[in-house]
């Protein structure tokens, strides 16, 4: 379909941890990003949203399924060399670690420079100094931070940093791995509205992976829910907020605190009991566009 971006198609990996232990980290994971939307993955750490993350930008090789970008197979190594160009300019990805991502020994000018080096881009403002300055404005840092080094940077400044680089290649795909999670709450707020902003200036598609709930329904036109490496649900974001089907997507957001104290205090908990997951069943539309997991007894 011309208004997708994304497919994922029975996507799976697995770990071999020794000879005899191996861990399905992503298990047969199916779901799609339209142009221009933000679709957002939530689920507790281990659930599988960093790996689907990595299998998606190639990092990983999937163990079995498929995933197309842009028409393109992405796992077929043949399509990957074929297209290699394209993939590697126009889907960025933004770790969650901004200390880590960052080369520490090179100044801000040359790392938001690097990509465009690298892929022999020629700088569309002339050169890859001035580049780089532009897209530090369209973060929210002034030129002043060019001459800085990562470990000179807050949390938040290096985060900032990190998204200029990706914007140098003007990317139709932003693949966001938990980016807010190291930060600050006043931090967290100020990155998610420089990604909404930026979003609608420059209508990418982002795929948000989070576990705060309350920063996806703010940010996100759709979100899915992933449980050891299953998705029971995907909706529209209102829709899954407002009527969530799937017992886990209950106790995710039963889960989400109450700003009024009284109300926190009264608050009743779902519990999801692991042991009543049938494994064995499959996504189903119980609406338009409102997908949960079915039990094979179900």
């Amino acid at each position: 379909m011309d208004d997708l971006i994304l497919e994922v198609q029975h996507l799976t990996h697995q770990f071999r941890l020794t000879k005899n232990l191996v861990i399905k980290a992503v298990d047969d994971l199916s779901f799609q990003i339209r142009r221009g939307e933000i679709f957002g993955l939530v689920g507790e750490s281990g659930s599988g949203k960093s790996t689907v993350a990595r299998c998606i930008m190639n990092i990983y090789q999937p163990s079995s399924g498929r995933i197309f970008y842009n028409g393109i197979n992405v796992c077929d190594p043949k399509e990957f060399r074929k297209h290699k160009k394209i993939l590697q300019t126009s889907r960025q990805l933004i770790f969650q670690d901004s200390a880590s991502s960052l080369n520490g020994r090179m100044q801000v000018a040359d790392i938001i420079g690097e990509p465009m080096e690298i892929h022999h881009i020629k700088p569309p403002r002339g050169s890859l100094r001035a580049e780089a300055e532009f897209q530090l404005h369209s973060v929210g840092l002034d030129k002043s931070y060019l001459n800085k080094y990562p470990t000179e940077l807050s949390g938040g400044m290096r985060q900032r940093v990190a998204i200029a680089r990706a914007l140098s290649m003007e990317p139709e795909l932003l693949v966001a791995d938990e980016p807010i999670a190291s930060l600050d709450v006043s931090i967290q707020a100020q990155i998610i509205n420089l990604f909404k902003h930026l979003q609608a200036e420059h209508d990418f598609s982002i795929l948000f992976i989070a576990h705060d709930l309350s920063v996806v329904k703010y940010l996100c036109d759709r979100v899915g829910v992933m449980y050891r490496g299953k998705l029971v649900e995907v909706a529209q974001t209102k829709e899954l907020f407002s009527s969530p089907k799937h017992p886990y997507t209950k106790t995710l957001l039963s889960a989400i605190p109450v700003p009024d104290p009284r109300r926190e205090r009264t608050r009743v908990l779902q519990e999801f009991d692991p042991a009543l997951f049938e494994w064995d069943g499959k996504l189903v539309e119980i609406s338009p566009d409102h997908l949960v997991w079915k039990g094979g007894n179900q």
